[in-house]
């Protein structure tokens, strides 16, 4: 059997995809725990486990919620509706929140360079790792000279290490061995 989480990820996934294109994350998360409040009431509940057709479902409960639902938010409703997922609204908002957390938090990167980077280089350092972090991140910057050439990278305690040093050293150890 499947679960509400799993169910509702999708819609989750897709409801807050659109808020960050359209920069309103605060607006959709007001519109999900809104509806969930809705949902939560127990003669909706009965409603909408009832014998009504999605689109009529749909559009009572678009009633009901009023002016609190704009255009999309209408359209987020008709396809829950139509796909017969209203009822898992609550579990659609705790994983747009949780998404949006992630997507919220920042992570601290640290960038050690043996020379000065140019602007635009440190920017694409920083592009880079917030695709790959799907994150915020806030870079920190600094220039090692020990490193001789190239770069490291620390994010928490994973190490991207670029630099001729550090290819010394590996060298180094193989040569030994």
């Amino acid at each position: 059997m499947i679960n509400s989480m799993t169910l509702a990820r999708p819609y989750a996934q897709a409801a807050f995809d659109y808020a960050v294109m359209k920069n309103r994350l605060d607006q959709w998360q007001n519109t999900l725990t809104f509806t969930t409040l809705v949902v939560s009431c127990p003669s909706i509940k009965d409603l909408i486990s009832g014998p009504l057709a999605p689109t009529d479902l749909s559009e009572l409960f678009i009633k009901i919620c009023g002016d609190q639902l704009d255009k999309p938010g209408q359209n987020f409703i008709r396809i829950l509706s139509e796909n017969k997922r209203l009822l898992i609204i609550p579990t659609v908002l705790e994983q747009f929140i949780q998404l949006r957390t992630k997507y919220e938090s920042i992570i601290e990167v640290e960038v050690l360079s043996s020379s000065k980077l140019s602007n635009i280089q440190i920017s694409n350092i920083r592009v880079l790792m917030e695709k790959y972090l799907s994150s915020k991140i806030k870079l920190n910057y600094t220039i090692d000279k020990s490193l001789i050439a190239g770069l490291i990278i620390r994010i928490g305690d994973i190490v991207i290490d670029g630099s001729i040093r550090n290819r010394i050293e590996q060298l180094t150890k193989i040569l030994q061995s």
